[in-house]
């Protein structure tokens, strides 16, 4: 049948049309300024277009909606883009400023200087299972950084993995897992940095386990807390704990300079100006505020890069020079490590018991300081100054445990902030005291005694048993009767 015969109606207009013509019309009425001079196409009879098709409503765009909308569409794009032109950056300056090689890096010469074991090992392209344990901001996640930059450099022999283990399951490391195998068949190594390692428990941990032994796999985690404690032993057999430490205020100079670099911020040392700030630059910083900086970060490289891009972001100067007094008001309080459940908490109550045991007041009362502003329980500070008074002044000074109770039940009574001057006096005072580890040192040997006994522990003799009745007071008379007839 010719197609040209056969008629049907619009679904939008309702109207007849033949076959050849439905489709151009149909674009006509869909989009009302559709232009007229399109090439004329024969297809085929759609199956759907059928005389008993049922009959469809479409709402129609006014004329003067669609005008809008094609203005809209011409705007001049040179128009918008200059407002964002100068838009700072919202990836985190920590993350711009990764290092990509060794030399980049700045701090952890105890690990990653000259000739050191670490160092030897990663110049020669060979990476081992390592655990790395640090405070944060020192360097972890710079240092995998560096290492996944070796990886891409020799992308036939590694594949770098990065997983958090704050958001990644057993699951999805399996399936690295699985993929890794198959990649050993090509001769090619995968390297698994695990951030935040301590998150999964001992047994989550056991799925590292195989592979790892097996050589199918390096792992290198990441962790704040002692791996002693939050590491499975078997994992940990099988790594290398690397102990990273606070970086030195020197070290984080260092790396606020390269990130000033990166802003294109010049640094103006006060004490030897030379030159006028670049007019291409237009914002600049006193050598001697990021030492401030370096210095109220304690260490803690993240913090400190933090501060920079906050003062950088938020500067409005207009040429002038950023100085200390400048960025002082806006960072105040100097950033401060402490957790009331990890290791910090543990360093620095045992930091305040040892300046006690010294006799170090000044000591004593700075540990006992950075416990209160760092937000630790004032009755825990207080029945580690219960113990102190007993275990190192002990008989030399029978007051200080008084004092020292008192002062626990004085912070429970009055709670803080009221409570910190009772442990500040507490502190001085047991610092102060006379030491006599008498009583700490008896009990040590006494236990030791009744550790190492062979056989049963002696009976208590009869004359210095309980006898609370007449039986038992006669029967300790009577075994003290025939003890002196034998002696005689």
């Amino acid at each position: 049948m010719n197609e040209n015969n056969e008629f049907t109606s619009c679904p939008i207009c309702n109207k007849s049309f033949a076959f050849s013509e439905i489709e151009q019309h149909a674009n006509k009425c869909i989009f009302l300024n559709f232009p007229d001079d399109l090439p004329k196409r024969k297809r085929s009879p759609s199956p759907v277009l059928q005389n008993n098709q049922p009959k469809f409503e479409f709402k129609q765009k006014s004329p003067r909606d669609y005008s809008t909308t094609k203005q809209a569409e011409k705007v001049n794009s040179s128009m918008v883009a200059p407002l964002f032109q100068n838009k700072p950056s919202t990836i985190p300056l920590a993350k711009q400023v990764q290092p990509k090689t060794l030399d980049d890096f700045f701090g952890q010469n105890q690990v990653l200087g000259k000739n050191t074991v670490l160092r030897s090992l990663l110049e020669k392209g060979e990476i081992p299972n390592m655990i790395l344990w640090g405070p944060p901001g020192c360097g972890k996640t710079s240092l995998s950084s560096v290492i996944s930059e070796m990886c891409k450099m020799n992308p036939k022999k590694f594949k770098f993995v990065t997983l958090c283990a704050t958001s990644t399951g057993v699951k999805e490391v399996q399936n690295v897992i699985t993929i890794a195998k198959n990649e050993m068949k090509f001769g090619r190594r995968t390297v698994m940095f695990m951030d935040e390692i301590h998150r999964f428990n001992k047994r989550q941990q056991d799925i590292f386990l195989l592979s790892v032994e097996k050589g199918e796999m390096t792992l290198i985690g990441a962790t704040t807390e002692n791996p002693s404690f939050i590491i499975n032993s078997a994992l940990l057999s099988r790594c290398r704990v690397i102990v990273m430490e606070k970086l030195e205020s020197n070290d984080l100079y260092s790396i606020l300079e390269r990130a000033a670099e990166t802003l294109n911020v010049d640094i103006i040392d006060v004490e030897n100006p030379c030159g006028i700030i670049n007019d291409d630059k237009g914002v600049a910083i006193e050598s001697s505020a990021l030492k401030w900086l370096a210095d109220i970060s304690d260490g803690d490289a993240r913090i400190a890069l933090g501060n920079l891009q906050l003062v950088i972001q938020h500067s409005n100067n207009n040429g002038k020079i950023i100085n200390v007094e400048d960025i002082k008001d806006g960072i105040k309080k100097s950033h401060m490590l402490y957790d009331r459940a990890g290791e910090e908490h543990y360093n620095i109550i045992s930091a305040m018991h040892k300046s006690i045991r010294g006799s170090d007041p000044n000591a004593a009362l700075y540990w006992t300081t950075r416990m209160i502003v760092s937000g630790e329980d004032p009755r825990y500070i207080a029945r580690r100054l219960v113990r102190a008074a007993s275990e190192d002044i002990g008989n030399a000074d029978p007051n200080a445990l008084q004092l020292a109770v008192t002062t626990m039940q004085g912070c429970q009574l009055l709670g803080m902030p009221e409570a910190d001057v009772l442990l500040a006096q507490c502190a001085i005072y047991l610092a102060r005291a006379p030491k006599s580890r008498e009583a700490d040192s008896a009990l040590a040997k006494a236990k030791q005694v009744i550790r190492e006994c062979k056989g049963c522990q002696p009976a208590v003799p009869m004359h210095i048993r309980n006898a609370p009745t007449k039986l038992m007071k006669d029967l300790g008379m009577s075994i003290k009767k025939l003890a002196l007839l034998i002696c005689s």
